[in-house]
C-alpha cells in the first residue's frame, strides 16, 4: 500500500456523513468498510437525515437498507393454532408506497429464485406474506394416485431464507427507482449497510456480484453508499465497482475523540490484515481484553487454512514455545468474549498475548499499515 494514505478525522457520525453526500458529488458509489460496533447502522441513519437538514425537508432522498428495514417485517406464528403463519408488513412506512400499484411479486421472484426455493404470496388487503414451498408428499407410494410432491403453505421460513427475502424486495424496489417509477421518484440515493447477514460465501459472492448489476444498470440514476463489516463481500464489490467513478474507505473508531475515515483507494482493505493491526496496536499500549485471544486465534486458523494445515498451531510450528502458545490459544480462546462488554487481561496474559502475536509476526511478516493516525 502507497505510503502516503489519506486519513480524515471526524467528531461525530454525522460530520462523516457530510463527507460520504460530498464525496457522491463527484462519484457513483462509496464503499465503506468497517467493524460491528463502529456505528455503521446509525451512519446510515446520519446519512437519510442529512436530506432533511439540507433542504428544511421533512421528507429524506433516501432509500436505505439496514437493520431498520428488516424490522418493516414481523412474524404473525398462530400460536393459537399454529398453522396460519405469516409475515406482517409494516404497512406505514414509505418503503411500500409503491408496492399494491406495482404488483411487484414477479420483481421480487426474479431476485429470490436466484437464492431460494420456496414460493411467497403477498395479501395487498391485510398487508401480510404467506410462504410455501414444494416438498416430498409423505403419503406417495408408487402403486397409489398420490402426488410424490405437494405444496405447504403457511410455512416457517427460517431467520436466513426471511432475511434473504426482505432483500430481495429492497433490490425489486431498487430497481423501480432506478426505472424512475413515479412512486419512487423520491429517491436519489441509496444507502445499503451489511446485507449478507446469515448468507455462506457462495451465496455472500451471489448477492454481491448481482447487487453490483444493478447497480451499474443505475449509476447515472442514483448515487449509492454501501457499508459492511464482511470483508468477502467488501472485496467482491470494490472489485466489480473498480472501473467505476468511486470512493473506498476504512472507518474506524477513534477512542473517545471520535472517528478516522482512511481511504483505500488503491487496494481493497483485507480483514486480517486490519484486525492484525487492531492486535498489534492493542499490544504496544497493553490495553489487551479478553475477546483479543479469540481474534488471534481467529487470525491464526485463518493462515493455516490458506497453507493447507490441518490444525492452527500449524502455523507456529517450529517458534521458540510452540507448544505452550497453542495450549494457550487453545484454553483462552474458548470463552465467548463480548467485543461489547470487554474484560481486560492480567499481566501475565498479556505477557503471553504479546509473544504469541510478536512470534506470528516475525514468522510470517506481514505488511501492516498505519490504521490509526
Amino acid at each position: 500500500m502507497s505510503g502516503n494514505i489519506k486519513i480524515y478525522k471526524y467528531k461525530t457520525l454525522g460530520n462523516v456523513a457530510v463527507r460520504l453526500r460530498d464525496d457522491l458529488n463527484n462519484h457513483h458509489f462509496v464503499l465503506l468498510f468497517a467493524y460491528n460496533g463502529t456505528g455503521k447502522t446509525r451512519l446510515s441513519m446520519e446519512f437519510k437525515d442529512q436530506s432533511k437538514k439540507r433542504k428544511k425537508n421533512p421528507v429524506t432522498d433516501t432509500l436505505y437498507y439496514n437493520a431498520f428495514t428488516e424490522d418493516l417485517f414481523h412474524w404473525n406464528n398462530d400460536l393459537e393454532n399454529d398453522t396460519e403463519r405469516h409475515l406482517m408488513i409494516n404497512r406505514n412506512s414509505r418503503f411500500f408506497k409503491g408496492f399494491r400499484e406495482l404488483a411487484l411479486e414477479e420483481k421480487i421472484f426474479t431476485f429470490l429464485e436466484r437464492y431460494a426455493d420456496f414460493d411467497f404470496r403477498i395479501d395487498y388487503e391485510n398487508w401480510t406474506i404467506v410462504f410455501s414451498k414444494q416438498v416430498k408428499n409423505p403419503k406417495y407410494k408408487p402403486e397409489t394416485e398420490e402426488l410424490e410432491y405437494i405444496i405447504q403453505n403457511h410455512i416457517k421460513v427460517s431467520r436466513g431464507e426471511e432475511n434473504i427475502f426482505i432483500w430481495c424486495i429492497f433490490l425489486a424496489i431498487c430497481e423501480l427507482a432506478i426505472d424512475d417509477a413515479e412512486s419512487y421518484s423520491w429517491v436519489k440515493n441509496i444507502y445499503i449497510d451489511d446485507p449478507i447477514s446469515s448468507l455462506d460465501d457462495n451465496n455472500t459472492i451471489a448477492v454481491a456480484s448481482d447487487l453490483a448489476q444493478l447497480l451499474k444498470k443505475g449509476k447515472d440514476k442514483v448515487k449509492v453508499v454501501i457499508s459492511s463489516h464482511h470483508s468477502l463481500f467488501f472485496n467482491v464489490m470494490y472489485n466489480e465497482l473498480r472501473n467505476i467513478e468511486h470512493k473506498s474507505h476504512f472507518l474506524h473508531k477513534n477512542g473517545p475523540e471520535g472517528y478516522i475515515l482512511r481511504a483505500t483507494d488503491d487496494t481493497p482493505f483485507f480483514h486480517h490484515v486490519a484486525v492484525l493491526t487492531e492486535l498489534k496496536k492493542v499490544s504496544t499500549t497493553q490495553k489487551v481484553n479478553t475477546y483479543h485471544f479469540n481474534m488471534l486465534r481467529s487470525i491464526l486458523e485463518k493462515t493455516s487454512t490458506f497453507f493447507g494445515y490441518d490444525e492452527f498451531s500449524k502455523c507456529i510450528y517450529g517458534i521458540d514455545d510452540d507448544v505452550l502458545f497453542s495450549r494457550a490459544l487453545n484454553l483462552l480462546s474458548h470463552g465467548k468474549y463480548s467485543i461489547y462488554q470487554p474484560v481486560e487481561m492480567n499481566e501475565d496474559n498479556k505477557e503471553l498475548f504479546n509473544r504469541i502475536l510478536n512470534a506470528f509476526l516475525d514468522k510470517f511478516e506481514f505488511q501492516l499499515p498505519e490504521i490509526l493516525a
